[in-house]
């Protein structure tokens, strides 16, 4: 099954979407920031992201941009999860490389669903 990298600096957050992956079969990475997430997508060359945006140091945007810019991970789909819920952090999401982008709290079917879309290559809103 596909490995997922998950960037947040909320154990809360992680643990609750480490359960939900874990469920369906998936191996779980975990970053706690965003210059920890780029570091270890480098290394590990996960599936797929799942980028928290406001997170200490290097947010998810700049995370994001660090990772689709870079050609040792710009093949790695970077699905945003967070909080922020603004039509200009959608747009700018993507424009930064994201493929989706979710807000919290997350529902089970809808992150299985948009993962399992973005791993296909479909884009995920």
């Amino acid at each position: 099954m596909a490995r997922v990298l998950i960037v947040d600096d909320s154990p809360t957050e992680t643990r609750r979407m480490k359960s939900m992956l874990s469920r369906h079969g998936y191996e779980v990475l975990e970053a706690e920031n965003g210059e920890e997430g780029v570091a270890k997508a480098k290394a590990e060359l996960p599936d797929i992201v799942l980028m928290d945006i406001v997170m200490p140091g290097i947010n998810g945007f700049q995370a994001t941009r660090q990772l689709s810019r870079n050609s040792a991970t710009s093949d790695i789909p970077i699905l945003i999860v967070t909080t922020k819920d603004q039509e200009t952090d959608r747009v700018w999401g993507r424009r930064q490389g994201a493929r989706g982008y979710l807000t919290k709290p997350l529902e089970e079917k809808l992150l299985m669903n948009t993962i399992k879309d973005v791993l296909s290559g479909a884009s995920a809103s």
